[in-house]
């Protein structure tokens, strides 16, 4: 593998830098290290020269300087042989045992881009969320991965020259849209979260490139190029609205609100405002303004109405505008803003919204079963935060994970806290008898997953219910399954519930029905050796067969709607044991179904697929005989045994027997 280090002015981190790649485990035997000095004045390219001649796995290239990483980043790719390619700012370093890790996670993955954990060190900024845990494969709508678009990765060399990617020639945001079009176009990201891979630090001297280049002249082409970037690689569409989110939120609104106001009135106004305004009117959708928050939507509302002096008040006020409070109006929840239903602005409620993001706290503190049947004890405590206690209309919600089954809504009681000292007006208590709690049904089997609609001052909030209590172990428990009360259902049996949390701390219930002996076992389908044509069903009535009706025949029906019925023969000295003789050759052609009958037009046995029943052929009274063929079919309604009768086309046929 590969590991470019671009320095520039790099000492005195430039040492330990490149030793913690030297000392890596994996073994210097399969690293290649490839550091570029980009017109360094402070003894970086000797001190280069130094660690090279004593490793003969590193080369150094002396270069005039860029102006920024990317120029010599790019030397390194142009020289690089490794499988793999990671980046290495110079002023950071690795834990030994971080390429070993990242390599491992990409071979047993195959995966094309490795995030591992990266450290602060000396209370530089790092990302935190996508290192929460290992992720051996996943891309980046399922994942925090892209939340962080810095270079400092390991990525498989042959998608970099697959999409031909380089680092454009900016001092800031100039990683961000190789990364954006890697992270894009991988066929997979694995993340490496339990071991420290990555330590980022700050330079005694303070010139990080981020810090030094930090005002919005050096950030404004990378910005426009990551739009670029997700438009060319997503189609429009809600995949393309969650990730040109990121860059609305971090590259647009951001640093707008940050930076603009620095900015003197003319650059604001005539270099900086119209690139702004040009990216909030082509990049965000109506898909992408709901995602935002309320403070970005109101900048994106100013920008494509073009109100430069509103838009320059909002930035200049933002950080105390954004500790205003709420108001509550109609069952939602808006900032305080100075311009929220104010005539003179006319700004639309929808910027000031924040009913969906106003954080509801809850836990689910109790979960037990109660007397001997299958009735199910939750009590907790929710409120949404400044809104006061929970009101009656607070619910239960049971929904049923892959299914269009409704939600089913149960009333809780309300201002009871389970445990003495909790805030009793956020407390809740619900009973479900899961035997009758479907309008009076039990509840059917599958996956549910359970929510709480928590209301407070006519505001709702659904949150999936969640239990943060554990045991000594630290493991959270439920209770043990129960069987349910699930009344006659024909050829069904008892119905189990179980209690079980998600590996993320959520309730859930999984509810299993057994399957009842049926009403009778078919002992044998062949066709007749004496008549080729019809089909003979032997069976036999089992002891469950005493509480359902009896079948009384054999039916064939064809998907067009047509009947065929021949009656069941029971064995004159066996009453559990019957025959029945389906004469196929006089079913018209079609497809066929075929059950046992009972008189109960409701329930019908499917008959099952034969093994080894192949097909059969004969000639169709007529004056030119044409041949016929029926044959079983897979895929029945309820496994049931279908046959296929149709002519026999004899060109085909001779066809087939020609090659």
């Amino acid at each position: 593998m590969s590991v470019i280090i671009p320095a520039y002015n790099a000492m005195p981190e430039l040492t330990k830098c490149v030793t913690s790649v030297m000392e890596q485990t994996l073994g210097l035997d399969t690293i290649e290290i490839i550091a570029v000095d980009d017109g360094s004045t402070d003894g970086t390219g000797r001190e280069l020269d130094r660690l090279a001649r004593t490793c003969s796995r590193m080369r150094v290239v002396h270069q005039p300087n860029s102006g920024g990483a990317g120029g010599p980043r790019n030397t390194g790719l142009d020289m690089a042989g490794g499988d793999y390619v990671f980046f290495l700012d110079s002023d950071d370093y690795l834990g030994p045992d971080a390429l070993r890790r990242m390599v491992a996670m990409a071979d047993e993955n195959r995966t094309d881009v490795v995030l591992g954990k990266m450290v602060s060190v000396g209370g530089r900024a790092v990302p935190t969320a996508v290192f929460s845990h290992n992720q051996p494969r996943t891309d980046v709508f399922s994942s925090a991965a892209y939340r962080t678009l810095g270079c400092w990765k390991l990525f498989r060399r042959s998608l970099i020259e697959r999409l031909d990617l380089r680092f454009p020639p900016y001092r800031n945001c100039e990683d961000k849209p190789f990364t954006a079009a890697a992270f894009l176009n991988a066929d997979g990201i694995s993340v490496v979260a339990d071991y420290d891979c990555y330590y980022s630090r700050n330079r005694q001297n303070g010139n990080n490139l981020t810090l030094t280049a930090a005002d919005l002249v050096h950030r404004m082409d990378g910005t426009q190029l990551c739009f670029e970037t997700v438009a060319r690689y997503l189609d429009p569409g809600p995949r393309q609205d969650r990730i040109m989110r990121r860059h609305v939120e971090w590259e647009l609104c951001g640093p707008l609100r940050a930076l603009l106001p620095r900015e003197s009135e003319q650059q604001a106004r005539e270099r900086f405002y119209p690139r702004f305004r040009h990216w909030a009117q082509t990049y965000v959708t109506d898909g992408v303004f709901q995602l935002l928050a309320p403070q970005d939507r109101l900048i994106v509302h100013l920008l494509c109405a073009d109100r430069y002096e509103d838009l320059m008040t909002v930035a200049r006020h933002a950080k105390e505008d954004a500790a205003r409070g709420h108001i509550v109006d109609k069952g939602r929840v808006y900032w305080s803003h100075p311009f929220f239903r104010e005539p003179v602005k006319a700004v639309p409620d929808v910027c000031f919204d924040v009913t969906d993001r106003i954080p509801v706290h809850h836990e689910l503190a109790e979960v037990a079963w109660t007397g001997d049947g299958g009735v199910l004890r939750l009590a907790g405590h929710a409120h949404i935060e400044s809104l006061g206690p929970l009101q009656a209309a607070t619910r239960l919600i049971l929904r049923p994970r892959g299914s269009r089954h409704p939600d089913i809504r149960v009333p809780v009681t309300v201002g009871t806290a389970p445990h003495h000292g909790d805030d009793a007006a956020a407390g809740f208590t619900v009973e479900v008898d899961l035997s009758t709690v479907d309008s009076g049904a039990p509840l059917g089997k599958g996956l549910w997953d359970l929510y709480l609609d928590v209301r407070a001052q006519g505001v709702s909030r659904t949150v999936r219910l969640r239990q943060a209590r554990t045991d000594a172990d630290g493991r959270r428990t439920a209770p043990p399954q129960r069987e349910l009360a699930t009344g006659s259902r024909p050829g069904h049996g008892p119905a189990t519930a179980r209690p079980f949390f998600t590996p993320h701390g959520n309730f859930s219930l999984d509810v299993r029905q057994t399957e009842a002996e049926p009403a009778c076992h078919v002992t044998g389908i062949a066709w007749d050796t004496s008549a080729p044509t019809t089909l003979i069903v032997g069976g036999r009535l089992t002891a469950e067969s005493a509480h359902h009706p009896e079948p009384t025949a054999l039916r064939a029906e064809e998907d067009s709607g047509s009947v065929r019925e021949v009656p069941l023969r029971y064995a004159p000295d066996d009453s559990r044991t019957f025959t029945a003789r389906m004469p196929v050759g006089k079913l018209r052609p079609g497809r066929w179904t075929l059950t046992l009958r009972t008189d109960d037009p409701e329930h019908r046995i499917p008959l099952p697929v034969a093994r080894g029943l192949s097909g059969t052929r004969w000639f169709r009274a007529s004056r030119l005989g044409r041949p016929y063929y029926a044959k079983p079919l897979s895929g029945g309604p309820k496994g049931a045994l279908v046959l296929r009768v149709a002519p026999i086309r004899l060109v085909a046929a001779l066809r087939r027997r020609l090659g």
